[in-house]
């Protein structure tokens, strides 16, 4: 049984958050596992991270931000990155994902979200110039990369919900020269997946792998996901 952590608020109006278990399900039959889910809200995981995460066997940071918390959110990604716990985070997820590595990682203290903190010196993730939400749209990979492998190619089409921000993009050769790999670009070269090589599955998407089961389609990402738990 793998025990998933789904960190976030849930809300029923985000169609994600009513995805998210679809998708776990889809994924789980075709591995052949089972699996239980608990959404745990970020406020809760400002103290005591430990506590409340060391009984999870993978963790999911969900779409729908702001969180309550930006600060839980941190602390809870800076735990599974230090303990090796597979984790994958999905469009707002994604983007905590990155302002934690780039505080704690690369010591960029005053690294925040526009969208929560609006007056932030250094905000590292940003309004974006065109919403992509509710579309489709190519992302090609990075050859050797573990999401190259695990799609088992170099090119995909990808779907978005509700996107309206994305990473600054002037401080990602800071970021990558900083061990943060970029594993997925658009065709205009900016970046849609992120992954760090030294973990065992540390992986962040633009994009909402999750409405794949509206298809009833097991996607990739999350079945790797849960055979990195396994």
């Amino acid at each position: 049984m793998i025990h998933v952590g789904l960190i976030g608020e849930f809300r029923a109006e985000i169609k994600s958050h009513q995805a998210i278990p679809q998708a776990l399900e889809l994924a789980s039959k075709e591995l052949g596992c089972t699996f239980k889910y608990e959404w745990l809200p970020t406020p809760l995981l400002e103290h005591d991270t430990e506590r409340w995460l060391s009984t999870y066997q993978a963790l999911w940071f969900v779409p729908g931000t702001p969180y309550a918390s930006l600060d839980g959110a941190i602390h809870a990604i800076q735990y599974t990155r230090e303990h090796s716990l597979p984790t994958l985070g999905t469009c707002g997820g994604c983007q905590h994902m990155i302002i934690e590595y780039a505080r704690n990682v690369l010591g960029m203290a005053e690294a925040d979200h526009a969208e929560s903190n609006p007056d932030a010196e250094l905000k590292l993730i940003m309004p974006l110039v065109c919403s992509r939400s509710n579309l489709e749209t190519d992302c090609l990979l990075t050859p050797g990369s573990r999401v190259a492998t695990i799609y088992g190619a170099n090119e995909v089409t990808e779907r978005y919900g509700t996107c309206n921000y994305g990473p600054n993009v002037q401080f990602w050769p800071a970021l990558e020269q900083g061990g943060m790999l970029v594993s997925g670009k658009d065709r205009e070269g900016d970046a849609r997946i992120i992954e760090l090589g030294s973990h065992p599955f540390f992986v962040g998407t633009l994009f909402q792998p999750e409405l794949s089961a509206s298809k009833k389609i097991a996607h990739p990402l999350i079945k790797a996901l849960l055979q990195a738990a396994n």
